[in-house]
């Protein structure tokens, strides 16, 4: 019998936006356990696939939880905002950066202290629950993907049906073990940004800077058809063209780079998946049966945002503790050109139900599309 897939990726409190879709895949699925059976989430989509798969024996329950969760999150609640606390760090950077090295080794790493988010983690989170249903066989397969910092491999800690296998490529392995707190807040700890995560010894940070194939934990896990959702809104390459000079602010930059780590891997991989499916189609059975190493194809669903999440950030400035505004600030984050860096800290119930909202809107808006896939989905697992 064919495995439906869940894949969802990173982009801090963007996010929010899986929450959105996965409510209306909720409501399009009906009733009874999650149909999802093979779930992989990396980053902040770590938490909301650790979320859903604690909730697998119902998946409206689960997807009404995690959307009031969301909904329920303040600044505070994700990471320190109290001016001593950002001042002492803040203080460190700067006097560890102006010594040259002269105060030995640093130890400075991160910007924001995430306590916050591993206490609300604990209290909202029932990872325990998770394992129950890999037992009953409710779920076959549970990943979260981190990354590696001594030596920059990705990192998918999985856990499952015994009958899947670790695996081992260029820059990337699978790992079983029973995934904790730890884990989900390893894969979600955007670099520099977020401390990174020890677990027996290592540091680990957000898992979306290495996995640069973010479908291939589903597939390894024996997923046979994937339904992925990501938080980057498509739009073609724009030819360079001349305009007035114009500041370009530190925040400007910080976005792009975070755009790089977080929207990029996922497009990237689904393109290689549909070309690689469009070459089998025109092998003859036969011959693919001949393969050293089986291959098929993989129909694969993307949800995408219909509108830039970083546009609907645009007033979340003001909406920031005030010693985080005043720092923002200081990097131009307050300007237009800041907007996607704060859409990745907007982890404030008027951001988070926009992006809740545009999910829901843009999932229903392809209802028959997502009816088409999950109804193949029901018919194969009939037939068989």
């Amino acid at each position: 019998m064919g495995e439906l897939g869940l894949v969802l990726t990173g982009g801090g409190a963007r996010a929010a936006y899986q929450v959105g879709v996965i409510s209306a895949l909720a409501e399009i699925h009906g009733p009874g356990p999650s149909r999802f059976r093979v779930i992989s989430g990396v980053s902040a989509g770590a938490v909301n696939g650790v979320s859903v798969a604690a909730g697998a024996e119902d998946f409206r329950n689960a997807a009404t939880r995690l959307s009031a969760l969301w909904l329920s999150l303040t600044p505070d609640k994700v990471y320190r905002t109290d001016a001593r606390k950002m001042l002492g760090v803040g203080g460190r950077w700067l006097r560890e950066l102006t010594a040259g090295g002269l105060l030995g080794a640093s130890d400075i790493n991160y910007l924001l202290d995430t306590t916050p988010m591993r206490e609300f983690m604990r209290a909202h989170l029932p990872v325990p629950r998770m394992r129950r249903h890999i037992r009953t066989g409710v779920l076959r397969g549970v990943a979260v993907s981190a990354t590696n910092y001594g030596d920059g491999t990705a990192v998918t800690f999985f856990d499952g049906a015994p009958e899947i296998r670790p695996w081992r490529r260029a820059i990337r392995i699978g790992v079983r073990e029973h995934i904790k707190i730890d884990h989900v807040m390893a894969s979600a700890a955007i670099p520099v940004i977020f401390p990174p995560v020890r677990m027996r010894g290592v540091y680990y940070g957000d898992g979306c800077v290495r996995l640069l194939s973010p479908l291939s934990p589903a597939i390894h896990m024996g997923a046979t058809r994937l339904l992925a959702v990501g938080v980057r809104h498509l739009e073609g390459p724009r030819e360079p063209g001349r305009g007035p000079p114009q500041d370009l602010a530190i925040s400007q930059i910080a976005g792009l780079l975070l755009n790089a780590v977080f929207l990029d891997s996922l497009e990237g991989d689904v393109e290689r998946l549909e070309r690689m499916n469009r070459t089998l189609s025109l092998i003859p059975p036969a011959r693919l049966e001949q393969l050293p190493e089986p291959l098929r194809q993989i129909p694969i669903l993307v949800l995408r945002p219909s509108r830039d999440l970083g546009e609907l950030a645009l007033d979340q400035y003001r909406r920031f503790p005030g010693f985080l505004r005043y720092l923002l600030k200081g990097i131009g984050a307050a300007a237009e050109g800041g907007s996607d860096l704060l859409s990745y800290l907007g982890f404030e119930p008027v951001y988070v139900g926009r992006c809740q909202e545009l999910g829901y809107a843009d999932t229903m808006a392809r209802r028959g599309e997502v009816e088409a896939f999950l109804g193949e989905e029901r018919a194969r697992a009939g037939a068989a």
